[in-house]
């Protein structure tokens, strides 16, 4: 399952493929996101291009081409360091569109919440179903899709457990440091007080 999710909107853009291979997902890619491109609302005229000079490590050589025209931003796009996000072709349409690609770290494709709702929407889509074939897989991870977009949900940083571990780290900081540890550390106490876990969280 292919995925674009706007999180500020909820809405997802989904394609259900037989295998994801650069040959298949660039050109979904490009396509999805020209599609973006065109119904954003046109920039000032006197907005100025103030990026551009970190993106060697990512295949695009200035020296190669000096002349390149660094367009405005229009769009970042989040996904993950996978060899296949980061070939020289699929950058250099993306930067020249005006696209920011912002790579997630190695491990941490958790940052990336399309991850999340590609969990949620597989989850409704097969949970308690037996498909007998990929089309079906395919047909009911896109019907699931369209009902998301039809009342969709926007994702934030934060939340509910972001303020749990708040509330969690102002009762137990400790001084000026907030030094923390990552396992409790437990303290047996005289005059027949019960042992007690201390908790340093920043």
């Amino acid at each position: 399952m292919l995925t674009l999710f706007h999180p500020a909107s909820g809405q997802v853009r989904v394609g259900t493929v037989g295998q994801a291979t650069n040959a298949i997902l660039h050109p979904w890619l490009k396509e999805q996101l020209s599609q973006i491109l065109a119904q954003l609302p046109s920039l000032p005229e006197d907005a100025e291009c103030q990026w551009g000079r970190h993106f060697r490590d990512w295949g695009f050589d200035e020296e190669a081409d000096p002349d390149f025209d660094w367009p405005l931003v229009r769009l970042i796009v989040v996904w993950d360091h996978l060899a296949g996000h980061s070939t020289p072709e699929m950058v250099r349409w993306m930067l020249s569109a005006g696209i920011v690609p912002l790579y997630t770290p190695l491990g941490g494709s958790w940052l990336n919440m399309a991850e999340s709702v590609q969990r949620i929407i597989v989850r409704r889509a097969l949970c308690g179903q037996h498909p007998k074939t990929a089309e079906e897989i395919m047909e009911w991870l896109s019907a699931t899709a369209r009902g998301w977009n039809a009342d969709p949900t926007p994702f934030a940083w934060g939340g509910k457990r972001w303020e749990r571990r708040q509330r969690f780290r102002a009762r137990h900081a400790l001084g000026g440091s907030r030094a923390y540890t990552r396992r409790s550390i437990r303290r047996t106490w005289q005059s027949g007080q019960r042992a007690q876990k201390i908790h340093a969280v920043t």
